[in-house]
């Protein structure tokens, strides 16, 4: 048995929220404890009132979450300013949270941290990573590097990083009954008869030929085909610096598949463009462009990979990680992408979801899982 059961306030009011979203949970679960949880919450909630009532009627519970720039579910749609809360019921998996902690400083050791907070004796036993770090520390790949080498091989790791609703000065983890800032945490998932597939789609379509990174540094590409990367963007976007709209597809070695990195930053005195996320040095990459009906259908994409590729019967639940800016891209149509995902799921199927300061996710099944931008990740869950 492997139950999800997601409960949605838009209640401005923190106690009240909390105390309809426990209340309709509590309805679902009859005599079930759930072990596990993923919190999300909009910015200025009362976080640690919030957690310590998850806590206190849940002391047993493995809870982790984070802030966002915006919150969907089964429950409520697509909201901008709510509080959601899914808890997992199993007797056939085991769900262990953990914490990295100072991201930003060491990474590595925050990386190291969360798996070792987790206090299993058998790693081996992790089917499932789910990761939800801090999305304005610096860190996350190396985070992603360290957290891939001591999971088993071919562990999906899947999540979002936290969002402030694109204020950019603080965003906050949840771990336990704690509130945290530069954190990492992650919630893991053991047991054969975990069931998962997961889909990834953008919209973006590439736009420029071809090209080699020939120059570059970890989040900063100086020459992209020998010639000063802002002037290759140059030919294909104009003068005018572009940052969201046009993002470098980076494709994985000789594969057709690619993840995006947005730029934040063209320096002009030096021609190299500052990305939000590392660019290899002799990776493959295209500029690339989307209409907003595309950014829209993607949804729909990225569930339907998902749908094609379950191993099961029937999923238990599903998982919407999208990216910050494909909202701020869309304004007014954001609430679109959701409503359209939704027709291609089951009617009756527990929704839970986010919007992320970027996403993370293997770009195939069995595959290593990469940092995305502008980028709509599903995952489905359940057991046989």
């Amino acid at each position: 048995m492997f139950k999800a059961i997601v409960g949605h306030s838009t209640d401005v009011d923190s106690e009240d929220a909390i105390a309809e979203i426990l209340d309709h949970c509590q309805s679902q679960l009859g005599n079930q404890l759930p072990q596990a949880g993923l919190l999300f919450a909009a910015m200025n909630f009362d976080y640690p009132l919030i957690v310590k009532r998850i806590q206190t009627t849940f002391p047993d519970i493995q809870l982790i979450g984070c802030t966002t720039d915006g919150e969907m579910s089964s429950v409520q749609g697509f909201q901008e300013d709510s509080i959601h809360l899914t808890l997992f019921c199993s007797d056939t998996v085991t769900i262990h949270a953990g914490l990295g902690q100072t991201l930003s400083d060491d990474a590595q050791a925050a990386a190291n941290q969360a798996i070792d907070s987790l206090k299993l004796n058998n790693l081996q036993a992790i089917k499932l990573c789910l990761v939800l770090p801090d999305g304005l520390a610096d860190g996350t790949e190396v985070a992603l590097r360290q957290l891939q080498s001591k999971l088993p091989p071919n562990t999906p790791i899947i999540g979002g990083l936290a969002g402030d609703q694109y204020q950019f000065q603080k965003t906050l983890q949840f771990y336990q009954g704690e509130v945290v800032h530069n954190g990492l945490p992650i919630l893991v998932f053991c047991g054969d008869s975990l069931k998962l597939s997961h889909g990834v789609a953008s919209g973006w379509h590439p736009l420029s030929r071809t090209a080699i990174v020939t120059k570059a540094n970890r989040e900063i590409v100086h020459e992209i085909d020998h010639q000063p990367a802002v002037q290759f963007f140059q030919e294909y976007t104009g003068q005018q610096p572009i940052y969201g709209e046009y993002p470098l597809a980076v494709f994985e070695k000789d594969s057709d598949q690619f993840y995006l990195r947005a730029s934040n930053q063209w320096d002009l005195d030096t021609n190299s463009i500052h990305f939000m996320g590392e660019v290899p040095e002799q990776a493959k990459v295209q500029i690339t462009y989307a209409t907003h009906d595309q950014i829209i259908t993607a949804a729909k994409s990225s569930i339907q990979q998902a749908v094609d590729n379950y191993p099961g019967q029937q999923p238990a639940v599903a998982f919407l990680i999208s990216c910050a800016a494909r909202r701020w891209i869309l304004g007014v149509r954001a609430q679109e992408e959701y409503a359209l995902g939704k027709q291609f799921l089951d009617p009756a199927l527990p929704i839970m979801g986010f919007y992320a300061y970027g996403e993370i996710a293997p770009l195939k099944m069995q595959g290593q899982s990469f940092y995305h931008q502008e980028t709509l990740v599903t995952l489905l869950l359940g057991v046989d």
